[in-house]
């Protein structure tokens, strides 16, 4: 028999053997993890992040991810079919059925409102003066065209008059906005947005309250001039910045991740995508059926026995029925109807399908090329940079030094504004051995430049006018400083109206019947001209992770 003291010896000596095996174990475990912790990234270097503040150097340990930016939802990316899912009724094959990629992004739930255009519209009065010479037609560049409710046969004096300005429209999308207009609001309100997280934040004192500070004219705040130089604004006036307690003033950069991105309009990619918003077709990693509309439905009527046969938009329903007949409004409206009066789609979007068409960033051609570029597709692309003077400063433009453009329709609008960086294109010299663009210009790429031309071997700095694919018209010749042009209508028979300033709208409005409601029909407008059937909303770019959760798409189900 074995001696029990030299078992129990033996026992103990296990244990410990066992205990330091464990211990072991569980500090390869915790080491490991350690390694595989993405957010560890100071093992490249060796130092740590309290190394590098002590010697100077910055990052950014406080990041806790983008968030949607005020009225926005965001729409996970994707692949999609592009395009007419259902039959070409119409035969004009410029639907023709492509598949994209699409990042994720940022949209607004609904249009933009009389209510937040009327805001811009007070900020640029109370800004740049329509009575001071130095902002000439500034203020006026900016305003709807009311009249684009008139008709010659028709009794709409009352919308011309009250729509934009009255209080009971004030929830209703704004129209007679060009694509030019719609374009500059984006850029107005990147501004303001970023105005106002910089002033919650204390790093901006509040420039509207202040005696010291007038907000007026180039001293306004401006992103794009901060982020270059804080000392850049209102003439390097100190009253605007909170220095705190050091004494030093802290710069917010782009590293910070605090500023929210530029704001835009969509493309007519992401719009589509936006709109068919197919996430709710999606079985596992499958799409089952095709949607037409916003909405899980071939038809425009309500299935559901509380609002059966009430129409899912607001559309034109026949020739001269806009509504319905008294007491039974089909879609409540005759005109436009308040934003979110429908049910959103699956991602949480407002009035996709009715109500008013939209403004895209695109350039309208008949065919989208999926042989070109599969991935966020567009047209449009004009690629510039700061312009730099002798002094190696950037341009910032001034007061007295805004240039006006004189539009095809004879309206007058600032090239820049007071207060902005001045952006010239991209030399060939800047574009030199790049694989991946050669030229500023982009707009008519592979559809009516040099290369898609019989004059492709030539040099287009060479010609003596660039070559022309569509017979659109030339932009009439100016006289004198004024900017005056000689307004007269191009004679010429022309066989279409495409040219590199049309740019497309998405979408059926309140007075299109239900065939413009599908998601993939296109039309497309001069970017100077507007209408009282088209609107806009805004988008703006998600980076980081497409979505907030892996495979967990952020969408609202809805049920008709």
């Amino acid at each position: 028999m074995e001696n029990p003291i030299k078992l129990k010896m033996n026992m103990n000596s296990l244990f410990t053997m066992t205990r330091i095996h464990l211990l072991i174990f569980v500090s390869i475990a915790l080491v490991s993890c350690h390694n595989r912790n993405p957010s560890n990234t100071n093992s490249l270097t060796g130092w740590s992040s309290k190394d590098k503040a002590n010697a100077g150097f910055s990052e950014n340990d406080d990041y806790k991810g983008q968030t949607a930016p005020p009225g926005m939802v965001l729409v996970e990316g994707g692949s999609f079919t592009m395009g007419e899912v259902q039959d070409d009724v119409m035969f004009d094959w410029n639907t023709t059925p492509v598949k994209q990629q699409v990042r994720s992004f940022y949209m607004d739930e609904c249009e933009v409102t009389n209510s937040e255009y009327l805001f811009y519209l007070e900020w640029m009065e109370k800004v740049f003066p329509p009575n001071d010479p130095n902002y000439k037609a500034i203020y006026q560049s900016s305003v709807p065209d009311t009249l684009v409710w008139r008709d010659v046969l028709g009794f709409n004096e009352l919308l011309t008059e009250n729509y934009l300005r009255h209080p009971a429209y004030a929830n209703y999308p704004v129209v007679g906005v060009s694509w030019l207009q719609a374009n500059q609001y984006c850029k107005w309100r990147s501004d303001r947005v970023n105005e106002k997280i910089l002033m919650d934040k204390g790093i901006l004192n509040d420039l509207y309250g202040m005696d010291s500070t007038k907000v007026q004219g180039k001293n306004n705040f401006n992103t794009e001039v901060y982020l270059s130089n804080p000392k850049l604004l209102f003439e390097g006036d100190s009253t605007i910045y909170n220095y705190g307690r050091s004494g030093d003033l802290r710069q917010v950069k782009v590293s910070d991740g605090v500023l929210a991105l530029k704001f835009r309009l969509p493309t007519e990619a992401e719009w589509e995508y936006a709109a068919k918003a197919i996430v709710e077709n999606r079985e596992y990693n499958n799409i089952r059926g095709r949607k037409k509309y916003a909405w899980k439905s071939k038809y425009t009527r309500n299935a559901a026995s509380k609002y059966q046969g009430d129409q899912l938009a607001n559309f034109k329903l026949s020739k001269g029925d806009y509504s319905g007949v008294p007491g039974w409004s089909n879609d409540g409206a005759d005109i436009t109807i308040q934003v979110k009066s429908y049910e959103p789609n699956a991602f949480g979007l407002y009035d996709m399908s009715g109500n008013v068409a939209e403004w895209v960033a695109d350039v309208y051609r008949p065919i989208i090329d999926n042989d070109a570029n599969d991935f966020n597709y567009f047209r449009g692309n004009l690629f510039t940079k700061k312009m730099i003077d002798a002094e190696g400063k950037v341009v910032i433009i001034d007061d007295n030094s805004v240039e006006f453009d004189t539009l095809d329709n004879g309206q007058m609008v600032p090239k820049y504004m007071p207060g902005e960086i001045k952006y010239i294109p991209i030399t060939k010299r800047d574009a030199y051995m790049r694989n991946n663009y050669e030229k500023a210009y982009n707009v008519n790429a592979k559809d009516g430049d040099l290369a898609s031309t019989k004059s492709y071997e030539q040099d287009e700095d060479e010609m003596e006018s660039a070559p022309r694919m569509y017979n659109s018209p030339v932009k009439p010749r100016e006289i004198g400083e004024s900017g005056l042009i000689i307004q007269q209508y191009d004679e010429k028979v022309r066989n279409t109206l495409i040219s590199d300033e049309t740019r497309v709208y998405k979408g059926g409005s309140w007075q299109d019947r239900a065939y413009w409601l599908d998601s993939a029909q296109r039309r497309y407008l001069p970017q100077y001209m507007s209408t009282n059937f088209i609107g806009f909303r805004c988008a703006t770019d998600r980076v980081g992770s497409m979505t907030y959760k892996r495979r967990k798409p952020s969408t609202t189900k809805v049920r008709y």
